[in-house]
């Protein structure tokens, strides 16, 4: 079984610039969104946007590298489903984004920072599968949201309604 899952030489072999392309794309895109971040004080910033971006796109390359030893070694029995690792990563950053979350008098903070940790799990998917214009568009978009739309959402007066409850 442990040899069946072996990377195969040639994926390796083959493609360690590609491996580093996408490793530094995808935490170049981190570091982008993660400043924003940093540069409001918030409790996951330029490091945590990093490395989330980086281990999504390390583990769906593990995905592919998986995939490709796996037909090397059998190519009859290659049932290997990488979307599964893809599901796997969006649900471990779930619960890393629900850490983030806290409540306090009555106010709920951190679900900005916690969507910020799942789209950059997307974009280091995306990075590590070569998606590079998929990776680099939705970052923008990040920045988009979380710095232009923070100047839109200043510019908006506070209501001075009463909660009807």
């Amino acid at each position: 079984m442990l040899a069946a899952l072996a990377l195969s030489d040639s994926f390796i072999a083959e493609s360690w610039l590609d491996i580093v392309v996408r490793l530094v794309v995808a935490m170049g895109l981190g570091a982008a969104c993660g400043w924003e971040r940093e540069k409001v004080s918030r409790p996951a910033g330029l490091r945590t946007f990093m490395m989330v971006s980086l281990g999504a796109a390390v583990f769906v390359m593990l995905g592919f590298a998986m995939l490709d030893g796996l037909a090397a070694t059998d190519p009859g029995t290659a049932k290997f489903d990488p979307s599964r690792i893809v599901a796997g990563v969006i649900t471990g950053i779930g619960f890393l984004g629900a850490g983030t979350i806290i409540q306090s008098g009555g106010q709920v903070r951190g679900l900005t920072t916690a969507a910020g940790l799942w789209v950059m799990a997307g974009i280091g998917v995306a990075a590590g599968m070569g998606l590079f214009a998929l990776a680099g568009i939705a970052a923008g978009c990040v920045l988009f949201i979380l710095a232009l739309m923070r100047w839109v959402g200043e510019q908006i007066p506070e209501s001075d309604a009463q909660d009807p409850s």
